[in-house]
């Protein structure tokens, strides 16, 4: 049993957002975990980006899915129901593309979950298209303003690209977050060399990014709140090393895209490191 937010969760192994959809498919998995993070939740629905949507790499895959949703209404009315079933925690997982998207859907969802993960990922329309986490006063000013709309337990998902995730992590935890989670995807590009010209550019995600996912985990452990570290953990060593790193625990991402029971072995093997001293 681990106790993260002064909440009890049967294990250190988690189910990242964006790979498991609203985890209703493979209950079993979904049931076994320590808590599952819905994929992205946004204020109007969104069909996401057209393919080609994920491309295979070296130990790795680019990813360009978009933020394919229902809507926070639609949600509301017809998923929330179906997840409040499940016997895990669950953290919803809000995007937005303006600084008050994140409010309003928190205050349409209440009370309803067990807390919620703030994808501070998206690019940020008010800003030309810069990402929010990318700017600690911005990512302090969001996490501030949706701190007041909920007691439940806030999460902030730090973006690796082209910032220091010990900054925003600081920033964040000072306005009020309650935990941390890193890293999401890093930028990346693929090409068609015979059309010449670019086939996907979007997120790297998979054992590719394991060693910087590590760092970055390593780097933010310090920031007073539990942190919840993810990329490239694709076994029970995987998960350790992160918890070694300085993880209070772990999210499974895209493992289970190969193997949807991946999440099941994981804690498994993992037991077996747990006796082990840090």
């Amino acid at each position: 049993m681990l106790k993260l937010f002064n909440t009890s969760f049967r294990n250190p192994v988690f189910l990242a957002s964006g790979v498991f959809g609203f985890g209703l498919k493979y209950k079993r998995v979904t049931n076994s975990v320590g808590a599952f993070f819905t994929k992205g939740v946004t204020l109007e629905p969104r069909k996401g980006n057209p393919p080609p949507r994920i491309y295979e790499t070296p130990s790795g895959l680019i990813n360009w899915v978009g933020l394919e949703n229902p809507g926070v209404e639609v949600f509301c009315t017809h998923v929330l129901p179906q997840l409040k079933k499940l016997r895990t925690k669950i953290f919803v997982n809000v995007a937005g593309s303006y600084l008050n998207d994140y409010e309003r859907i928190i205050n349409m969802i209440g009370n309803e979950v067990d807390g919620f993960e703030l994808n501070i990922s998206c690019p940020n329309v008010e800003k030309g298209g810069a990402a929010f986490g990318q700017d600690a006063h911005v990512a302090a000013s969001i996490v501030a303003r949706v701190r007041k709309c909920t007691t439940r337990p806030l999460i902030v998902k730090l973006t690796p690209n082209f910032c220091d995730p010990r900054e925003i992590a600081r920033g964040c935890v000072d306005a009020g977050a309650d935990g941390i989670s890193l890293i999401n995807t890093v930028y990346a590009l693929a090409y068609d060399v015979h059309k010449k010209q670019p086939l996907i550019k979007g997120g790297l995600s998979g054992p590719a990014i394991k060693p910087f996912a590590l760092f970055c985990v390593n780097r933010v452990k310090d920031c007073g709140v539990p942190v919840i570290g993810m990329g490239g953990i694709m076994s029970g060593q995987d998960a350790y090393e992160f918890l070694l790193a300085g993880a209070s625990a772990v999210a499974v991402g895209s493992a289970v895209l190969r193997d949807p029971y991946a999440p099941l072995q994981i804690i498994k093997e993992l037991k077996g490191f747990m006796g082990k001293p840090r």
